[in-house]
């Protein structure tokens, strides 16, 4: 017999907030039950339940830089990294020159996720 366990999840697809019933079957599988108010919804519950991602975003300090620079990444990484993720952002800009552009590459696949971290201002 299989062991399954329902888990309750808060969707962070949009700002409504459905409270999502979801299974999980293994740690490989899931499946939607109720709750989502929108196929977004439906989609992200197992997705999240099998492998939380996020999107990291945070500022970093470039040298002769006044004010730090907001960076993000262009996609979500494992839950599991925001730290090593973060850190690697935060290296990576003490190396950077002051000019940065919005848009430019500070850490190509950060962490070997295959997402970059990119800054999402200019410098001034």
């Amino acid at each position: 017999m299989c062991h399954s366990e329902k888990l309750t999840l808060t969707c962070v697809c949009c700002p409504v907030g459905c409270e999502l019933e979801v299974e999980r079957t293994s740690a490989a599988q899931a499946t939607y039950l109720s709750g989502a108010g929108c196929a977004r919804g439906k989609r992200y519950g197992p997705a999240e339940a099998i492998s939380p991602q996020r999107v990291v975003t945070t500022t970093v300090f470039v040298p002769g830089v006044a004010t730090p620079l907001p960076v993000k990444t262009a996609g979500p990484v494992p839950r599991e990294l925001v730290g090593d993720v973060t850190a690697a952002a935060k290296r990576a800009a003490e190396q950077m020159s002051a000019s940065v552009r919005r848009g430019d590459v500070v850490v190509r696949d950060v962490c070997g996720t295959g997402v970059d971290v990119v800054a999402t201002a200019d410098t001034r």
